[in-house]
């Protein structure tokens, strides 16, 4: 979707017209997506579509670096400012999958991004997403269920993409009626319990 959508949504609705920071719906989906994943820290983190940075935030607390993005310019600007206080936190402007980042990542996040692309440029993110990924890395998705009438893809058919991809696994589950929450890894991937040592 082009970038004018999104910074005329925010000029119009204000800094967080989604209530990303405050309404419980969101709170609760970011408080299963941290617990979703596998380990409880990481080297280097991937989150495209950061929106104004509340996820970011709290990823930072388990990241060695995190490199955040967003297409909106006010988006970058709020969750810039958000982040101001995490050094290992850097906020870019630009669109996946053209502007993906070189370089690999142990985790990356595609919270609430993947239903804004075409079904070729959803393949080329998924891609993207798989080939960046570290031998021991992680792969989260989350979406909303729900059809919106301005998304060209459904959730659901954001995460059926990430099944059909050759090199993703998925390790983790959630699913809801208004949205699904998955992990993935490379074939390497192992159950928490396994990789802990409580299965032999």
């Amino acid at each position: 979707m082009p970038a004018a959508f999104f910074d005329d949504f925010y000029r119009a609705n204000g800094d967080d017209p989604w209530g990303f920071a405050d309404r419980w719906y969101e709170r609760r989906k970011r408080a299963a997506t941290l617990a979703a994943l596998p380990r409880p820290r990481y080297r280097s983190a991937f989150e495209p579509g950061c929106s104004i940075g509340v996820l970011t935030a709290e990823l930072a607390d388990r990241c060695d670096q995190v490199l955040a993005m967003d297409l909106a310019v006010a988006a970058v600007g709020s969750a810039r400012r958000r982040l101001a206080g995490h050094p290992r936190v850097r906020v870019v402007q630009g669109a996946v999958p053209d502007d993906w980042p070189d370089g690999r990542f142990d985790l990356v996040v595609l919270s609430e991004v993947g239903y804004y692309c075409s079904p070729s440029d959803l393949d080329r993110l998924v891609d993207a997403a798989a080939g960046a990924l570290t031998p021991d890395g992680t792969l989260v998705a989350c979406h909303w269920r729900h059809p919106v009438a301005e998304y060209p893809l459904t959730g659901d058919a954001v995460h059926d993409a990430l099944h059909r991809h050759p090199l993703l696994q998925r390790t983790v589950e959630h699913r809801e009626d208004d949205f699904l929450l998955e992990v993935f890894g490379t074939g390497r991937a192992r159950s928490v319990a396994a990789e802990t040592g409580l299965l032999g």
